[in-house]
């Protein structure tokens, strides 16, 4: 007879996406307490060591690979390797992660420099998006991070943020042709 943590372990792995815990217990007609405690077993399963972990962000959880392997899988499944991020796109993220929302003004402000190329290629690599437009003079835009974001730095939600150091010691660790691949399967 299959377990609760074996039917949730294979939805979430042919899922491929996130899902909420309420969603599950839905589904499977079962308290949402069993799934969270179906889900502990499984998050401790797959940490640590193993080649997949388990993030939860914002009450959902999926499977990624290892942090620590992402080279390998990159250099596999990822030929065409993307351009790492700059210091400015990293410097810009944390400010975008610490502020949001934030327009581009207030990033440039804070950096000194215009942000618009880290703005782009934070973008493109769908970490932080449009959230909005401040109520001021032009309607400038607003970003904040996204949940790619949340999971690449295996954040529950934006308020698991560590201290700005430690952020820019995680962001320092983006993998050398910058995986996404990572943070989408």
């Amino acid at each position: 007879m299959d377990t609760l943590e074996q039917k949730i372990e294979a939805i979430l792995f042919v899922a491929g996406d996130g899902l909420a815990v309420d969603f599950l217990a839905d589904k499977l007609s079962v308290p949402e307490s069993e799934i969270d405690k179906a889900l502990k077993t499984l998050t401790k399963k797959y940490s640590g060591d193993s080649g997949v972990h388990l993030i939860k962000y914002r009450n959902n959880y999926q499977f990624c690979s290892n942090p620590t392997v992402a080279e390998a899988v990159s250099a596999v499944l990822n030929p065409v390797r993307e351009r790492n991020l700059t210091s400015a796109a990293m410097e810009t993220m944390a400010i975008v992660a610490y502020k949001q929302p934030v327009t581009k003004l207030e990033i440039d402000e804070i950096r000194g420099v215009s942000s618009e190329y880290g703005i782009h290629v934070l973008m493109q690599n769908n970490l932080i998006e449009v959230v909005g437009r401040k109520d001021a003079l032009g309607k400038p835009l607003l970003y904040g991070t996204t949940d790619t974001f949340l999971k690449r730095f295996e954040l529950a939600d934006i308020n698991n943020l560590p201290s700005y150091d430690e952020l820019i010691e995680k962001i320092k660790l983006v993998p050398t042709g910058f995986d996404l691949y990572n943070a989408a399967n």
